[in-house]
Order: C-alpha cells, then sequence, then structure tokens
C-alpha cells in the first residue's frame, strides 16, 4: 500500500512544482498550440497556450514509478518497520505499461513538434501515425503474450476478459496480438479526441488510473497465489500496476492546477496518447477489458461520437448527425459554456468508473 501512496505523492509532486517551469520555458521559445478554424470561435484565445504538457506529465509518472520502488526499497534496507514486504523489485507488467505510455507518448511528442514546427493544427501523416502505433503495439503485444512467470503466467492472455478472462473466448496467438492492437488504437486515439476542452481529459482521466489502482490492489489482495479460494485472480503483478496506475493518476491531479480552465497549458499529443496508451495496458493486463469499457466510457463515447459522425455524413451525401464532432465540441456549439461541458462530462465519467468498479466488484461477490 505504501508502495501506491509513494507513487502518486512524488508524482503529483512533480507536475504540481515542475509545470510552473514548464510553462515558462515553452513560452520563452514561443511552443505554443495551434487552433484549428473550423472549431468553435471562442477557442481562438487559446491560440499560443503552451502544448507538450504531456512531456512533464510522463516525467512525473516515470519518477513516481521508479522512485516509489527505491524509496521503498531503501527504507526496507534500512530496517524500517513494515517497508520491508512493501518494496518489491521492478516487473515485466509494471514496465510493459510504463513502456507503451512513454514509446505512445513520444509518437505524440513528435506531432506536437510537427505542429510547432510548421506553424499548423495538422501534425504527423495520419499514416505515419498509424504505422508508429501499429510498431509500438506489436512490441507491447508480443511481449505480454510471452514470457510467463514461475507460475506460468503471462502479462496478458490470448482470451477476451470482462471482469476476468473467459474461458471461452480464447483466441489464437494471431487474432489475440489483433485484439490487443485494436485495444491501443482506441484508446489512445479516444483519449486524444477527448483533449479537446480545458481539464477534460485530465480530469476524467485521473478519475479512471484512479479506478484501476483500487482495482488493481483489490486484485493483488485477493489473488490466487496469496489466497486460493474461490473468486481469486489470476493476474501477473496487480501490486504493481497499482503502482504505475496511482503515479498516473498523480500527476494527472498535479497538472490539472495548471490544465483547469483557463488552462495555462495543454496535454498535447504528447499526453494524451501516452494516456490512452497507458489506459489500454491496464485493461488488457488486469483482464478487465469489457469492464474498461465502461471505466472509460467518456474516452469510448468521444471517439464513436466521430465514427458515426464520418459514417453518418458519407452515408447521407453530407449531412451531419452532431452540429460538431468530437462530442464535447456538439455541446459547445449548442451553446453551452466550455466550463459546463467540462464539469458535466467529468460527471458523466465519475459515473461511469462508479459503474464499472460496481461491475467488477458485482462479479467477485457473485464468484463467492
Amino acid at each position: 500500500m505504501l508502495n501506491i501512496l509513494a507513487a502518486g505523492l512524488i508524482a503529483m509532486i512533480i507536475t504540481l512544482v515542475g509545470t510552473r517551469w514548464w510553462i515558462r520555458y515553452l513560452k520563452r521559445h514561443h511552443y505554443g498550440q495551434f487552433i484549428r478554424d473550423d472549431g468553435p470561435t471562442t477557442h481562438h484565445v487559446k491560440r499560443g497556450t503552451p502544448t507538450m504538457g504531456g512531456a512533464i506529465v510522463l516525467l512525473a509518472i516515470v519518477c513516481g514509478y521508479f522512485g516509489s520502488h527505491l524509496l521503498l526499497t531503501l527504507g526496507g534496507r534500512a530496517g524500517v518497520s513494515g517497508l520491508v514486504e512493501e518494496g518489491q523489485p521492478l516487473t515485466l507488467s509494471g514496465l510493459l505499461a510504463l513502456g507503451l505510455m512513454v514509446a505512445l507518448g513520444a509518437v505524440g511528442f513528435a506531432d506536437d513538434w510537427a505542429k510547432i514546427r510548421h506553424s499548423r493544427s495538422l501534425g504527423l501523416h495520419a499514416k505515419a501515425k498509424l504505422i508508429l502505433q501499429t510498431i509500438i503495439g506489436l512490441a507491447f503485444a508480443y511481449v505480454a503474450l510471452h514470457f510467463p512467470n514461475q507460475a506460468g503466467i503471462t502479462p496478458a492472455s490470448p482470451a477476451i476478459s470482462g471482469q476476468r478472462d473467459v474461458s471461452w473466448l480464447q483466441l489464437p496467438i494471431w487474432l489475440a496480438i489483433i485484439w490487443i492492437l485494436f485495444i491501443i488504437a482506441a484508446y489512445s486515439n479516444g483519449t486524444n479526441l477527448t483533449d479537446g476542452l480545458d481539464g477534460l481529459l485530465t480530469g476524467s482521466a485521473a478519475m479512471a488510473f484512479l479506478a484501476y489502482g483500487m482495482l488493481n490492489f483489490w486484485q493483488w489482495n485477493q489473488e490466487c497465489s496469496r489466497n486460493l479460494e474461490a473468486g481469486c485472480y489470476a493476474v501477473r503483478d496487480p501490486l504493481d500496476l497499482a503502482v504505475v496506475a496511482a503515479a498516473v493518476a498523480g500527476a494527472l491531479v498535479g497538472f490539472l492546477w495548471w490544465n483547469s480552465s483557463p488552462a495555462q497549458i495543454f496535454l498535447g499529443d504528447t499526453g494524451s496518447l501516452a494516456l490512452g496508451g497507458g489506459f489500454a495496458a491496464l485493461t488488457i493486463m488486469t483482464r478487465t477489458e469489457l469492464v474498461g469499457v465502461v471505466i472509460g466510457l467518456l474516452f469510448v463515447l468521444e471517439a464513436l461520437s466521430v465514427i458515426l459522425q464520418v459514417g453518418f455524413f458519407k452515408a447521407t451525401g453530407g449531412r451531419r448527425l452532431f452540429k460538431m464532432a468530437p462530442l464535447h465540441h456538439h455541446f459547445e456549439m449548442m451553446g453551452w459554456q466550455e466550463v459546463t461541458v467540462v464539469v458535466r462530462l467529468w460527471l458523466v465519467a465519475g459515473i461511469a468508473v462508479m459503474a464499472g468498479l460496481g461491475l467488477f466488484y458485482g462479479e467477485w461477490v457473485l464468484a463467492q
């Protein structure tokens, strides 16, 4: 438990303090956001606001994760009471989740940099981003589906999962890799689309990752290797995944201080792609892929609104299903104030998170 708290606290302090310095650096070098001309006109005042805030968020997450391990390991060696049990080695699952976030964050950074360099709201070509995401996803999927621990459990499984692996939904390895690639692409693009209003993605993602921290801790407490009873979980490294989730949630809470309306800095693709990758990794490695759809419902709705808009536009010869996509812009075009849209969508995200945790816990109760 101390490992989890330490990761969240370290990450939060870094973003809370370090983001001020990062804002000054970006302003000094004129690394600002370019706003799409076809969006709500109220967004034009945001032109030039520093972007690539996701870089400081990623730094905080990495420092929170490794820092918590280091502090508790040193504390255990020093003989501090209770820390010997808490200190634990780095795990493959934790490193995989962290690696996926950093790799996708690097793709996002390249995209943000292209926007700044070419002074436009479009960054990397869509095909280039898709190719890079696919390569990263393939590497993640290969490692996650191999390298079992002593109990024979790999970080991910070839089965589609609800609250745990569904035995009759076992997939061949090649199809499981495609399924994992789909999840990574869906969430990384879903969070990218959600990041369109001040604090919207930051706040909603903080709730989602906090939920996974709680879920992972529960899985660790009911892990089959620790507690071989009905309803136990055969999951690889759940406690370390809780550390990752706590680091992300803590980093986002600290960053929200600067990202809430009116935002002094944006996450940019650096942050949004990384967060989507991290969320995907947690749903995959905790065997909660379908529950993840509920916990991350806002990301799903934002992505779905764009898919429906494009499909409806093509099918009807130019008619629009929404006034504008993604979904949050539709509400803005209806006349809602930006802060109103953000708070109401936060409520939607919060309700979805509670519903997802309820489904997860309810399945465990029924399994008893």
